[in-house]
């Protein structure tokens, strides 16, 4: 009964996500976009942070984090670019800055 608690068989190691952080400055949307029939509109957010660019593809025509703010998320990088994941892009909430 004894078994791989690890996870996966073969010794394989999932490669960890990688993480992102920085200050949004910039956001141009592409879209909608419709792969196959049934599927709901996408757009695609290409995202400027700290000077870098990433994709990312959200169902709002609006990406509802305002410019100057300061982001984070994970994302992966392929031959295309580097993506950020579904559900990963939020906004940065320091103590500090809070004044309490």
């Amino acid at each position: 009964m004894a078994g791989n608690f690890g996870g996966r068989r073969g010794g394989y190691k999932k490669t960890p996500k990688l993480s992102g952080r920085g200050v949004l400055e910039q956001v141009e949307t592409d879209g909608p976009h419709v792969e196959w029939v049934g599927m709901p509109p996408y757009y695609i957010h290409m995202i400027t942070v700290d000077g870098e660019q990433y994709s990312y593809m959200s169902p709002d025509k609006e990406l509802e984090i305002e410019l100057g703010k300061k982001v984070t998320f994970r994302y992966k990088e392929t031959s295309k670019g580097k993506f950020i994941d579904k559900r990963s892009l939020g906004i940065v909430i320091d103590p500090s800055e809070l004044g309490y």
